[in-house]
């Protein structure tokens, strides 16, 4: 049951991403997640580093009201202990480019002398390799999704699985899986998923769960085990159901955990 059901659980996201303050009366549309994948230069000390990114977040991202989400989700358990992901929520793909140009008005009544501009983005270079990647998804809320509610500023855990789309039209059962489990999960403080928009890859498929703790991710997969149980008590029933519904999936995944910067969270 654990490797099958987590065919379903798994980014923002990261989130993130993360279609974050989206609370629409009716169906909610689909948004659309960017997310810059970035290297930190390991030498740089990351207190000096958190302090920079908060004043960008302070002055620009903060202010910039077509960004309805943003969040930045440090390495925790992933391949590359460098890695930052970058992450913002927009409503439309136009408001992608028209967010770009409200920044950069933002950028420039922050620092209106150019010379203390160019030294606070030197600055904020300084902190990163020049090697960088980006991806564009959609989130999909056809599936469901689990708002996130709380007010804790503690860093939270963000659980991220990628898995492969079949593309070949199978596969049915994952809305009803959610609202029978994973909602009803008291260890999974948000779900959101997201599909493929612009990228390397059209199959990927991405699931970010949101947690108070590391530990808490082992427990969510004991309660899923008891609440899938007693959804669908024969065992015969429940086999039937999660085949169905992973014929969608190809089986192929990656797991990816990060924690991110409350204080940069919108």
């Amino acid at each position: 049951m654990t490797a099958k059901k987590f065919l379903v659980l798994g980014m923002l996201l990261f989130t993130f991403l993360l279609s974050l303050g989206v609370h629409a009366q009716e169906a909610p549309k689909p948004v659309y997640i960017t997310v810059t994948t970035m290297h930190r230069n390991l030498d740089a000390d990351r207190k000096d580093w958190q302090k920079t990114e908060q004043e960008f977040y302070d002055k620009v991202t903060s202010k910039n009201d077509l960004i309805i989400g943003s969040e930045i989700l440090n390495h925790y358990f992933t391949a590359n202990s460098s890695e930052v992901l970058l992450v913002s929520v927009f409503k439309t793909w136009e408001d992608i480019e028209k967010s770009e140009e409200i920044s950069n008005e933002l950028v420039k009544k922050a620092w209106p002398d150019e010379k203390a501009r160019k030294a606070f983005f030197d600055k904020q270079g300084s902190f990163y390799t020049t090697m960088h990647s980006d991806e564009i998804y959609n989130s999909v809320p056809s599936v469901g999704e689990k708002q996130l509610k709380t007010d804790s500023k503690e860093p939270m855990i963000v659980y991220v699985r990628k898995s492969q789309l079949s593309m070949n039209g199978q596969g049915k059962g994952m809305k009803e899986f959610n609202e029978k489990v994973t909602f009803k999960n008291p260890y999974i403080k948000a779900y959101y998923p997201h599909r493929h928009s612009w990228g390397s890859d059209s199959r990927e498929f991405l699931e970010a769960f949101l947690f108070d703790s590391f530990s808490d991710i082992e427990k969510a997969f004991d309660k899923d085990d008891e609440l899938a149980k007693a959804t669908w008590p024969k065992e015969s029933d429940r086999k039937a159901f999660l085949d169905e519904m992973n014929k969608a999936f190809t089986g192929l995944h990656g797991d990816y955990i990060y924690r991110n910067e409350p204080t940069m969270s919108k």
